[in-house]
C-alpha cells in the first residue's frame, strides 16, 4: 500500500501538472470504483485544478466552490500519467480503474491483482470532506507530547499503534517496521510500557525515518512520473522491511520476520529485542519446542 512518502510523491508531481489545468473528461471502467452518488464525477468536467492535498494515505484533487476529487489508492492502486492531452482513455491498460484528461494529458488510476480496493469519491464541503479523514494526528509536525498522548491512549502493540490510521496518519506496515527498527523498539512492545525515553526516541525516529523517504523519493523522480512498480513497499535501501534473513544493516544479524493474515512485520532480534526471536503465530506453533528463542 502506497503510504505517506509514496502519497507525498505523487501530490508533488500532480500538483505542478495539474495545478491550474482543467478537467476536459473523466471516464470510470469499473463502476464500484465510484463510492459516492453527488456530486457526479462528471459535475467536475470543465473546472480548473485549484490544489491537491493529502488526507492520511488518501489524494485529494481541489476543484473550486469547495469541489474536490478523493482518491484511495488502498493495497494494489497506482497512479499512471500519460502526457500530451490524448482523448484516448484505452492508453491506461487492461488494469485501468479511471481515466481523468486534461488539456496537457492524462492521469490514470490503476488497480492491479483481483481484489479490487481503490476507490473514488466526489464530495462537496470541507465537512463531507472531512468523513474522509481518519483522524490520525500528523505525524510530521506533531510535537512530542501529542505523540506521546496517541500512542499512550490504548494498550496496543506498537506496531499496530503506528499502523492505526485514526491514531497517526499515514504509516503503514513498511514504514513502521523501519521507524521500529531506527528506534530500536520490538514491534510487540506493548504502548503502555514504553519509557519517556523510549517514546522521544520513537518519535524522533518517525520523523526522520518518514522525512528522509519523501526527500529520497522526490529526488529520485524529480521531473518524471513513477511507474506502477516504483511505488513499492520493497526497496533496496530499507533496513529490514521485507529483508527477512538479510543481514541487519546495523549489527549484521539475520533479519527476521512475524507472519500474520497478509501482512508482516520484519525486525531485527538484536538491535530491537535483545536478541531474543520473537514467536511467529504459524512456525512457532509447527516446531513447539523446536523454535529457536535466540540466535545462540
Amino acid at each position: 500500500m502506497p503510504e505517506l512518502p509514496d502519497v507525498e510523491l505523487y501530490i508533488g508531481l500532480l500538483r505542478e501538472k495539474l495545478v491550474g489545468r482543467t478537467l476536459t473528461g473523466i471516464k470510470l471502467f469499473n463502476p464500484f470504483v465510484l463510492r459516492s452518488v453527488s456530486p457526479k464525477p462528471l459535475d467536475l468536467v470543465g473546472l480548473a485544478v485549484v490544489g491537491l492535498r493529502r488526507i492520511g494515505k488518501r489524494v485529494v484533487i481541489e476543484f473550486p466552490e469547495e469541489r474536490f476529487l478523493v482518491i484511495h489508492l488502498m493495497i494494489a492502486g497506482r497512479f499512471r500519467w500519460v502526457e500530451g492531452g490524448s482523448e484516448d482513455v484505452r492508453l491506461g491498460g487492461k488494469i485501468s480503474m479511471a481515466a481523468m484528461t486534461f488539456e496537457n494529458g492524462a492521469l490514470f488510476l490503476t488497480e492491479a491483482g483481483t481484489k479490487k480496493r481503490a476507490s473514488i469519491a466526489v464530495v462537496q464541503g470541507e465537512s463531507a470532506l472531512s468523513e474522509h479523514d481518519p483522524g490520525g494526528i500528523d505525524v510530521l509536525n506533531c510535537s512530542l507530547e501529542q505523540f506521546g498522548k496517541a500512542l499512550l491512549a490504548e494498550s496496543q502493540t506498537v506496531k499496530k499503534r503506528l499502523t492505526d490510521p485514526h491514531v497517526f496518519s499515514g504509516i503503514g506496515n513498511a514504514y513502521s517496521d523501519e521507524i521500529l527498527h531506527a528506534a530500536r523498539i520490538s514491534p510487540v512492545r506493548r504502548s503502555n510500557s514504553l519509557t519517556p525515553e523510549e517514546i522521544k526516541r520513537l518519535h524522533s525516529a518517525m520523523g526522520c525515518v518518514l522525512r528522509d523517504w519523501v526527500d529520497r523519493l522526490q529526488r529520485q523522480f524529480a521531473g518524471k512520473f513513477p511507474g506502477a512498480g516504483d511505488i513499492t513497499a520493497f526497496r533496496p535501501e530499507f533496513a529490514v522491511h521485507g529483508k527477512f534473513g538479510r543481514p541487519c544493516p546495523v549489527c549484521g544479524r539475520p533479519v527476521q520476520r512475524i507472519c500474520y493474515a497478509d501482512n508482516e512485520s520484519n525486525y531485527c532480534a538484536q538491535c530491537q529485542n535483545d536478541g531474543r526471536i520473537l514467536a511467529d503465530r504459524a512456525l512457532s506453533r509447527l516446531l513447539k519446542d523446536d523454535w529457536p528463542r535466540s540466535f545462540d
